[in-house]
């Protein structure tokens, strides 16, 4: 499989808001760094970190473009309330092994009535 595959795969499972899915296409000891938050290692945390992100709210991947580069998968995105952002995931033998991601945390709480 090529890395774009394996994006695809994540978008698929994130729009389904699976979170066992989500959390195989991780390698172990991967990262998942989203900049507005502390970033996140190993499947488990990550697939902890998947499962309250979809209990607090409806999350949409609407792709906008997808780039690769080698081991690198680009995907700019939006969602139905009009967030938009980017992720960057780098994939190694079929698996995500660190995935940044760049969005505007008070407009996403503020669009799902999440701040206090």
């Amino acid at each position: 499989m090529k890395p774009i595959d394996i994006l695809h795969m994540w978008i698929k499972a994130f729009n389904n808001a699976d979170v066992e899915m989500i959390a195989e296409l991780y390698d172990d000891n991967a990262i998942n760094h989203q900049v507005a938050n502390a970033p996140v290692q190993g499947k488990q945390a990550i697939k902890e970190m998947f499962r309250n992100d979809f209990n607090n709210a409806k999350m949409v991947c609407i792709v906008e473009n997808i780039f690769e580069d080698g081991d690198w998968v680009i995907l700019e995105w939006s969602d139905p309330l009009g967030l938009r952002g980017c992720g960057f995931f780098q994939i190694t033998n079929n698996k995500i092994m660190l995935q940044r991601g760049y969005w505007d945390k008070l407009s996403f709480l503020k669009q799902n009535n999440l701040l206090d």
